[in-house]
């Protein structure tokens, strides 16, 4: 609503019989403005069922009105304030959604004070936006713009309205402020006695998404602009217990606003709220058959890429259900959801962001789903958050290899006094130096103790006394200590190393898009036998699906670790620094290693990642002039 229309308002609220001649003169405009003001107003007082716009011909205009409503709707103009240029692009968006009638936008640019060319910016910021709700500005010579497209994606498109005002709160939904007090208190208060009845909660984030649906529907309801349901899929949706739910809170809301839902509705709700996050206590899964096999499938494929034991850990599996059966949903009934933690999930968890996409390829082929990338970050949270608990398990007992070059017997007893004195720790063999190379292959540890230096190895290693004397006892401690925090750290150069070879770093790359560059190093690894040519495609297609940039001017593009023959780190250091995604990007790490290297992914994952937290490295990175100096350069952190 415009300065004028506020104007026009007040008036009515505080006098009746007001002719449309008498109006134009004290508003300074046409007649013609002032009836199409009063349309625009007869929209506005949908929303108040106690309010009715009555013309009298011949005798005037007037505002048949309750009086609380005259009273917040006045209280309402008075402390309206000048808006910003993203409230007017708020504003413009949510008359284009709602209206039915064609926009002009010389009109909008006097209602808001702005020029005309002003207008057309903010519409063009509307239209790149509205393309993600499958919607479309159409320009209609001598008519104005419409919106064109299904009532669906109007409603998805007005509950996310808040996007359009991207320097706001990311925890405040603006879209509320678009309704009235006693609606949104109306509506609350229905769906907490709805979860409180039938013993179930949902997360704040979609109990506030639920509001906001319900508001809406309630809005287009009174607008008698109904979504579309085929008589099929009414037919399913009664099938859900959720429909049940669905018409006890109707009851409540046509009681509260006096009105009555058509049948669509229930069922466009019933779709929601099937569709919405639900607390994981005290529920009972599962919910389908069909999201069962696909988490028990995603589950297989992640223990496959990550050697994580995801199977033992029922918390993961639980959380999961009731998380996919949401998400399956949401993509079933076309509820899109941006996911604003988005670029922190992929910065924060490289390594798990990579394997869980690589995991949805499959999943994705096999049960014909398409989940975007918003949604599989919060799959990544279910997997890290699993990872964590296993690892937590492992800090518990550490498993060491113990060498001694004395013979069965002083092994045996250095073994014995570790475990005596170290409960935390899990001697796993003891053996001589001529099996360790051959031990380590087989099996897997956390550090070695040697009485004897040992080379060329990856594996943390402490050399002691036979004896295991007191200063022995003070290094194992400390040993210990200092590779608990490395761990947690993730910083491990010599790890990221070991995988580097020197024609396969680049410098001074001069290529203008990341395609071409992955193209590039992937095209490098095949020639040098290193993978499959297959892998050349894979790589490509894995970053056409999502950005692998993870901040600090970082990329890490990968392929399947199936067509991988041999491990290797191929790098690209940019001339300029590139746009990746929505970053920019100098250093570019494609990872190719194989399963069979697997226990270094996460510390090779670790270690780039706290390079992009180091943004002076990076800078000095980019200057390498040879492949000595920038691994020079790369342990320059661990110094």
């Amino acid at each position: 609503m415009n300065n004028r229309q506020r104007e026009l308002l007040k008036m009515l609220l505080l006098k009746e019989d007001l002719l449309i001649k008498q109006l134009s003169e004290e508003l300074d405009c046409s007649e013609k403005t002032v009836r199409n003001d009063l349309d625009q107003l007869e929209e506005f007082l949908l929303d108040y069922p106690n309010a009715d716009l009555i013309r009298k011909p011949g005798v005037g205009i007037t505002l048949e009105i309750s009086e609380e409503d005259r009273s917040t709707i006045f209280n309402s103009l008075l402390s309206s304030e000048p808006k910003s240029s993203e409230e007017r692009v708020f504003e413009i968006a949510y008359v284009l959604l709602t209206s039915h009638k064609p926009i002009i936008l010389q009109d909008l640019a006097h209602n808001y004070y702005v020029p005309k060319a002003t207008i057309k910016k903010d519409m063009e910021i509307i239209t790149e936006w509205l393309k993600d709700y499958y919607l479309e500005l159409v320009s209609k010579p001598r008519l104005g713009t419409v919106l064109q497209g299904s009532e669906l994606h109007k409603r998805n498109a007005l509950a996310h309205l808040s996007q359009l005002i991207p320097t706001s709160d990311s925890e405040k939904n603006y879209v509320l402020d678009l309704f009235l007090p006693y609606e949104i208190s109306t509506v609350r208060k229905a769906l907490e006695d709805m979860q409180e009845k039938f013993s179930f909660a949902f997360t704040d984030e979609a109990f506030t998404s639920l509001v906001v649906h319900a508001l809406v529907m309630i809005k287009r309801t009174r607008q008698r602009a109904t979504v579309f349901v085929q008589e099929l899929e009414i037919n399913k949706a009664r099938e859900y217990k959720e429909y049940q739910y669905t018409v006890w809170l109707f009851t409540r809301l046509e009681s509260a606003f006096g009105m009555t839902f058509p049948e669509e509705e229930h069922v466009y709700f019933t779709w929601h709220l099937i569709s919405s996050k639900r607390m994981e206590e005290g529920l009972q899964t599962v919910y389908d058959k069909n999201v069962t096999k696909i988490v028990n499938g995603l589950m297989e494929k992640m223990e496959v890429l990550t050697q994580f034991p995801f199977s033992d850990d029922s918390i993961l599996l639980n959380g999961l259900e009731v998380h996919l059966y949401s998400v399956i949903n949401r993509i079933k009934f076309g509820f899109p959801i941006t996911n604003p933690l988005l670029v922190n999930i992929k910065k924060m968890y490289p390594y798990m962001f990579s394997m869980v996409i690589l995991a949805l390829e499959e999943i994705n082929q096999a049960f014909d789903l398409e989940i975007p990338e918003d949604e599989a970050a919060y799959i990544v949270l279910h997997f890290q958050a699993s990872i964590e608990r296993l690892d937590r398990k492992k800090m518990e007992k550490k498993s060491a290899l113990i060498v001694c070059h004395l013979g069965t017997g002083i092994s045996r007893l250095l073994q014995a006094k570790i475990e005596q004195r170290y409960q935390e720790i899990t001697i796993v063999a003891c053996i001589g130096k001529s099996e360790v190379q051959d031990f380590l292959r087989k099996s897997q540890v956390d550090f070695i103790i040697s009485t004897i230096p040992l080379k060329n190895l990856n594996n943390p290693q402490l050399v002691i006394s036979p004896l295991f004397g007191k200063e022995d006892k003070e290094k194992l401690s400390q040993f210990v200590e200092r590779l608990n925090e490395h761990n947690q750290k993730g910083f491990d150069p010599y790890v990221l190393s070991t995988y580097l070879e020197e024609d396969s770093v680049f410098l001074q790359v001069e290529l203008e898009h990341r395609y071409e560059i992955v193209e590039m190093l992937a095209t490098h690894l095949y020639e040098k036998g290193y993978v499959s040519k297959e892998y050349i495609h894979s790589a490509v297609n894995r970053e056409r699906k999502s950005s692998t940039a993870i901040g600090g001017g970082i990329a890490i593009p990968h392929g399947d670790p199936s067509m991988i023959k041999q491990s290797v780190v191929v790098t690209a250091v940019l001339k300029k620094p590139i746009k990746w995604g929505e970053e920019l990007v100098s250093v570019v790490f494609l990872l190719a290693i194989s399963k069979k290297n697997h226990q270094d992914i996460r510390k090779i994952m670790g270690t780039i990642a706290a390079l992009s937290e180091s943004p002076k490295l990076v800078f000095q990175l980019t200057a390498s002039k040879d492949y000595k100096s920038f691994i020079q350069t790369l342990k320059k952190k661990s110094e």
